[in-house]
């Protein structure tokens, strides 16, 4: 797979190529209710390694996904967005866990990871 950033000037912040923006956003997508997958787990999907540039594209372009099935490695839900991510699994029945974090509880990985 090409680069999933493009090289920008000295100072500036890759952008994420388009067609790897559509790619991601298409396997999110894809993850049904109740399930997730990490940014890692996506990028994977993709033959990538670029877990980073996953949450990148993730945090501009994935307002209209169901960004809060793509979660942290440590099970944790999308960084500032905990109270609201816990809403969707609690509706979509994901297996949660307590977690003395922040958040109070990180998603069952083991139960709920996704493989496509």
């Amino acid at each position: 797979m090409a680069r999933a950033l493009r090289e920008q000037p000295a100072g500036r912040r890759p952008e994420p190529v388009e067609g790897f923006v559509d790619a991601v956003l298409a396997v999110v997508a894809d993850i049904p209710a109740g399930s997730v997958a990490t940014y890692g787990d996506v990028a994977a999907i993709l033959g990538s390694r670029g877990a980073r540039a996953v949450g990148q594209v993730m945090a501009r372009y994935g307002a209209d996904a169901p960004w809060w099935r793509v979660i942290r490695a440590d099970g944790h839900p999308p960084a500032g967005h905990a109270e609201r991510a816990r809403a969707h699994y609690e509706l979509e029945g994901t297996p949660l866990r307590p977690s003395a974090g922040d958040d109070g509880y990180r998603v069952d990985l083991a139960a709920a990871r996704w493989r496509p």
